[in-house]
């Protein structure tokens, strides 16, 4: 496996040209359809680049073309970048996946748990503190205001958990004001466990987090293109979404990356390209290094990459899919089968609510990735391009 990137014809890793062109058939049919606006996707298998196409319309309200380097709200395709930078930390010896949250963020020393009774309910302290490994893995208590209508995603609601005039330290501190949702790793509730990270990252560093990213991971990476803000002189890169859902009718409303906001949100507050992600993607299936810069080992990426739930953990409530369970900042495959939709054990993806996505497979030295801005189609999105991704390999 080459670790730096580049092409190949289909056929020279094992892949049908035939068969790949059917990404573009499905979403060109889309694009017809009226359903999405526009996207770019890539194919990757044995370090080489078989696939990157562009299709549709940047934005809807222009009559311009989508671009290769288009600039994509990647929301929580933010959360691997941040835990990756978390662990070469951990590896240059800074921190301790034990150690616990408050530690960096001190007002979680006072952290309780909400604890429903009869009648009402209880403020109990936790049977143990949040520690790192639990906001990698999501098994940290916390939750996201929009996750339900309980009591707890109520109070996050009400407090504006999310808004983003607050710096990273200022949510960080709201946050540990309110409940958790339950005693730290009992159970797998996704979360602003990553927005925490951020803060942690910014703590150990003595740097703000897009700073921390920009040095540390970004400019080494490649990815220059990447990054909490968009310059003006870029802005009109940025893909936009239909103001409305084209099945739902619902209006949508995506993050304004176009100005500097207090928050640099660990969490979901990314925009990139689609060739600086697949630089991220090719580093991770290269076993931790591109281009001779090593960024993680491979033992601390296989175990970043393996599952950190176990039957012990909870998930709660089930955004998972069936088979898979979570490492720290992944989804990772337990199995081959199971899942409704094709990979290999040991695979391991994550998405943007925006309706970004990508896989990665390391026993196919494959990855996969999809840029669009069409939150109601994620969902399919992901599942159809691992599909079509899967009947294009040919050995």
């Amino acid at each position: 496996m080459s670790d730096t990137i580049a092409w190949a014809k289909p056929e020279d890793v094992g892949m049908s040209r035939e068969r790949l062109a059917r990404i573009g058939d499905v979403i060109t049919a889309d694009i017809e359809k009226g359903l999405v606006p526009g996207a770019v996707t890539v194919v990757a298998r044995r370090g080489r680049i078989v696939h990157f196409k562009a299709y549709g319309r940047r934005d809807p309200a222009r009559d311009e073309p989508m671009e290769r380097d288009a600039i994509f709200r990647i929301y929580s395709m933010t959360k691997p970048l941040v835990s990756v930078a978390l662990m070469m930390l951990v590896e240059e010896g800074r921190l301790l996946l034990s150690d616990p949250l408050s530690a960096f963020v001190p007002e979680f020393a006072e952290a309780k748990v909400r604890v429903e009774r009869e009648g009402g309910f209880d403020l109990v302290p936790p049977a143990r503190p949040i520690t790192i490994h639990d906001l990698l893995r999501h098994s940290s208590g916390l939750t996201y205001e929009w996750m339900d209508d309980g009591p707890v995603q109520t109070a996050y609601a009400e407090a504006e958990a999310g808004r983003r005039s607050r710096s990273n330290a200022e949510q960080a501190a709201l946050l540990a004001t309110l409940p958790l949702l339950a005693h730290p790793g009992t159970e797998w509730n996704y979360s602003r466990s990553t927005d925490l990270l951020g803060r942690v990252i910014e703590v150990v560093t003595g740097l703000s987090l897009g700073v921390a990213l920009r040095s540390r991971l970004f400019e080494p990476l490649g990815m220059m293109e990447t990054g909490f803000v968009v310059p003006p002189n870029y802005q009109a890169r940025i893909a936009q979404p239909f103001p409305t859902d084209p099945e739902t009718g619902e209006a949508q409303h995506l993050l304004d990356i176009s100005a500097e906001v207090a928050m640099e949100n660990g969490g979901g507050g990314l925009a990139s390209t689609t060739s600086d992600y697949a630089r991220f993607l090719h580093m991770l299936v290269s076993g931790g290094q591109l281009d001779g810069v090593r960024f993680l080992s491979p033992r601390t990426l296989a175990y970043m990459t393996a599952d950190h739930l176990g039957p012990e953990i909870r998930i709660m409530p089930d955004i998972l899919p069936e088979g898979y369970g979570f490492g720290l900042g992944f989804a990772v495959r337990r199995q081959d089968g199971i899942s409704s939709f094709p990979g290999s054990a040991g695979d391991f993806y994550w998405e943007g609510l925006g309706g970004t996505s990508f896989w990665v497979d390391p026993r196919e030295e494959l990855y996969g990735l999809i840029m669009v801005q069409a939150p109601g189609r994620r969902e399919h999105y992901r599942r159809m391009m691992r599909q079509l991704v899967y009947a294009a390999i040919m050995d």
